[in-house]
C-alpha cells in the first residue's frame, strides 16, 4: 500500500512505545496509557501512521467521555 501523502512504495514498518495523555484530565501521569504499536513510516516523506490492536482500543476508548 503506497503513502497516504506521497504515493511512495518505500514504507517499513517498526516496532513503536507510545504514551498517550488526556491533555482534559488533570492528573496526566495516572492518565497517561503505554502502548505498543506497530508504525508504520514512509522513507521517502516522513509520513508515520500506527494502529492499536484489539486490546490496546480498549484502554484508550475508556478514557474518552462521550
Amino acid at each position: 500500500m503506497p503513502c497516504k501523502k506521497c504515493g511512495s512504495d518505500q514504507r517499513s514498518e517498526f516496532s513503536s512505545e507510545v504514551n498517550l495523555h488526556f491533555p482534559d484530565l488533570k492528573d496526566r501521569d495516572e492518565q497517561a496509557v503505554l502502548l505498543f504499536p506497530k508504525l508504520l513510516v514512509c522513507l521517502t516523506c516522513g509520513f508515520s501512521e500506527f494502529f492499536l490492536s484489539q486490546d490496546e482500543l480498549p484502554l484508550v476508548s475508556k478514557r474518552i467521555e462521550h
